[in-house]
């Protein structure tokens, strides 16, 4: 007499569950994943890095309104900021941030007269705006116009804890000329990265 065999229906069942548990685990494993992702995102976002969007013209012709840039908020944290640095910083008495150059940093002696630059002594070689001010002088102007105020900061040393800063489009920039030095305290970071537009997308040079 035949016996029919029938399928062994607990088997199959097992192995339905295996799969669903396994499928279950590996979405499970995918939104852990993304949540990591994101928590590294944010934190990256707001405590190492800044986004600054540039306002006004004072910056031209190395930046321009409207352009993005990704500011390091870590880097002063280790160092203090360099000559020829482009930073982000904050102005009490305006109530916004500014992005600038750095001239001269603590101790260092700077004066501004006409289109001559000079840092304890030495003229500061500014070939970020030459081209500016080769085309100022051509018209039989200069570029820098506004002079650093003597009798504000008749010494012109930069005290301990302050930098002095000064926009590319000298003859159209609030800088240390007008606000005095910046502390330190007050700098966001360091301008790193244009992002946007994607046409314009680069490394800053400092």
């Amino acid at each position: 007499m035949e016996h029919e065999v029938q399928p062994n229906q607990g088997n199959a069942v097992d192995e339905k569950d295996s799969r669903s548990k396994k499928a279950k685990n590996e979405i499970v494993e995918w939104l852990k994943a993304i949540v990591i992702a994101l928590v590294l995102v944010i934190l990256i976002r707001w405590l190492l890095f800044k986004p600054f969007v540039v306002d006004g013209p004072s910056m031209q012709p190395n930046f321009e309104t409207g352009e993005r840039v990704i500011v390091n908020e870590i880097l002063y944290d280790i160092r203090e900021p360099k000559r020829g640095e482009v930073i982000v910083f904050h102005v009490p008495s305006e109530g916004r941030d500014f992005i600038k150059r750095v001239i001269a940093v603590e101790g260092d002696t700077v004066e501004v007269n006409d289109d001559t630059v000079t840092v304890n002594g030495q003229k500061v070689n500014e070939t970020y705006i030459q081209g500016a001010i080769d085309a100022a002088e051509a018209n039989g102007g200069t570029y820098n116009v506004k002079d650093f105020p003597n009798d504000q900061f008749p010494d012109g040393k930069v005290p301990p804890g302050h930098v002095f800063v000064m926009g590319d489009n000298r003859p159209n920039s609030t800088d240390s000329r007008m606000i005095g030095y910046v502390s330190l305290e007050d700098i966001i970071g360091r301008a790193d990265v244009i992002f946007w537009p994607v046409g314009k997308i680069k490394w800053i040079n400092h």
